[in-house]
């Protein structure tokens, strides 16, 4: 049990940054240089105050990807579940109002995860290919409720995206309270710590007296629950739901993950070091945007740096 008398917020030892995660931050500064040299409108108020809307979603995602990430899973259906948030939130904005409309996309999220983390906890199925068809399954529902765009009349619709307070977005904001609320989760409570340990050592978790199964749909179910909030507040940023929003998200989320340094399996990973991820490849993307690069080109540029990250990480693990 965590101790009564223990804070809440990061002690001295915790803020000190790995080796990682400052070499993130030399990454960080790098972009900035490149984005100055490479692009005019890069270091314009403009640009950052885009730049700080866009990360926003796969800022959530990676962080509900993080949390199963670390129970040894992966969770493929993100994408399909960041869409039906973002359809049940505009759908539903019109008939009963924002807050309980990112409620029932929130906990349609929540139950998309339940499936997931039962399924692979109590039938001991495969994460990969659950989460693969649950992506399918999803997506075809989303499709179901609508085939076309939805456009909101709601006045507020567009507050929880487009909003800013001074110069940082109320989505923005939001992430950051959820990170906030992750690091704690991971750091400071039993069922935290539990998720970390079971990617280190399930069985050893199982002997210590520890509830696995309860942990990984714990996990799936906070994934599930991100991802529907990122798709909510996506749809207000854009202004319209489309049902093929969300493809290849967990692209982008594993990628922010195992650039972060988390280790896929379990074992490794931290809330700074995938937010330093999410800020590293937001950076890409607004570069490579304002450079004019075509998007395939943008998706060799994810998929190289996932299999870069993924063999520093191995190399760190041995």
């Amino acid at each position: 049990m965590v101790s009564t008398t223990q804070k809440w917020w990061p002690t001295r030892s915790e803020l000190r940054l790995s080796w990682l995660d400052l070499g993130l931050i030399v990454a960080l500064v790098v972009l900035v240089i490149a984005g100055t040299w490479f692009a005019e409108s890069f270091l314009t108020q403009r640009n950052f105050s885009n730049l700080l809307r866009q990360i926003v979603a796969n800022g959530l995602v990676s962080l509900g990807m993080l949390i199963v990430i670390l129970t040894g899973g992966i969770d493929l259906s993100v994408g399909s579940i960041v869409a039906l948030g973002g359809v049940l939130f505009a759908g539903l904005t019109d008939q009963i109002g924002i807050g309980p409309a990112i409620l029932v996309a929130m906990a349609a999220g929540a139950a998309v995860g339940i499936v997931n983390g039962t399924a692979i906890a109590r039938f001991k199925l495969q994460p990969f290919i659950v989460t693969l068809a649950t992506m399918g399954i999803v997506r075809g529902i989303v499709f179901i409720y609508t085939e076309t765009p939805i456009v909101p009349a709601h006045a507020g619709f567009r507050d929880l995206g487009s909003s800013v307070v001074g110069l940082v977005s109320v989505g923005m904001i939001i992430m950051l309270a959820c990170y906030a609320l992750g690091w704690i989760f991971l750091n400071r409570t039993p069922a935290g710590r539990a998720t970390v340990a079971v990617g280190g050592n399930e069985e050893a978790v199982r002997l210590a007296g520890i509830n696995v199964n309860r942990t990984i749909v714990l996990a799936y179910t906070l994934c599930g629950v991100l991802s529907a909030l990122s798709g909510a507040i996506l749809v207000s940023r854009l202004g319209i739901a489309q049902p093929s929003l969300g493809v290849a998200y967990e692209l982008d989320a594993i990628a922010a993950c195992v650039i972060g340094g988390a280790v896929l399996g379990g074992g490794g990973g931290g809330v700074i070091g995938t937010f330093l991820g999410v800020l590293t490849l937001g950076l890409i993307n607004n570069l490579l945007n304002l450079m004019g690069v075509k998007s395939f080109y943008q998706e060799i540029v994810k998929g190289s740096l996932i299999l870069l990250a993924v063999l520093i990480a191995s190399r760190r693990k041995r």
